[in-house]
């Protein structure tokens, strides 16, 4: 929890509660279903918590802002994000039912309104929204691929509607097969962990 508070003071007593209630929460779903590794369980608020903040360093989500989490995993960065901002709305899809059961446990104990679990394929969500958000879930040609036509045009945070994703090492050629024009943030330079020196988060506009 200090990293969280060295990085994002301004939390009110609310989301305090909730990111203090994050490690207990996922250290008794991980018992029953292991959707965070048991070797890094111990650097949650590193590895899982603070990295999904990333995005928020780079784009700050206005009121009704809708974004949806593909490939969320056990609801990152879409949890983390959900709590930072109460208003913004947010969908957290994954085809695997294991781990939307953990998401749905974290979030009904959060008491978390603004975020909806759902177990479905990226493809078959009609949904439009405003960001498109993933850590890593598959090489970027075949991402853009599955969410580009779900983007809405406009601008309903601090960075106009698009795709923020997370990613590590060396990405140039990967971004080039996409034929299209990206931005990446150096996370190191928003969080000076050792862990954060090769992660980036990777933007581009609708």
């Amino acid at each position: 929890m200090e990293l969280i508070l060295k990085y994002f003071p301004e939390l009110t007593s609310e989301q305090l509660n909730h990111f203090a209630a994050l490690y207990d929460l996922y250290a008794d779903w991980n018992m029953k279903i292991n959707v965070v590794s048991r070797k890094d369980f111990d650097q949650l608020y590193l590895r899982h918590v603070l990295h999904s903040l990333a995005i928020a360093k780079v784009c700050a989500f206005d009121e009704g802002a809708r974004v949806l989490d593909v490939g969320c995993g056990g609801g990152f960065p879409s949890i983390p994000l959900a709590i930072l901002f109460p208003e913004a709305h947010f969908i957290a899809a994954d085809s695997i039912r294991k781990k939307i059961t953990v998401v749905e446990g974290v979030v009904q104990s959060l008491g978390l309104k603004n975020i909806e679990p759902r177990c479905t394929r990226v493809e078959t969500i009609p949904e439009r929204f405003d960001y498109v958000v993933s850590r890593a879930v598959t090489a970027m040609p075949e991402f853009v691929k599955w969410v580009w036509n779900k983007i809405e045009r406009g601008q309903h945070g601090t960075l106009p509607n698009g795709i923020l994703y997370l990613k590590g090492g060396d990405l140039a050629e990967e971004l080039a097969l996409t034929r299209m024009r990206w931005n990446l943030y150096d996370i190191s330079d928003f969080f000076t962990e050792e862990f954060f020196e090769t992660k980036k988060v990777v933007y581009t506009a609708k």
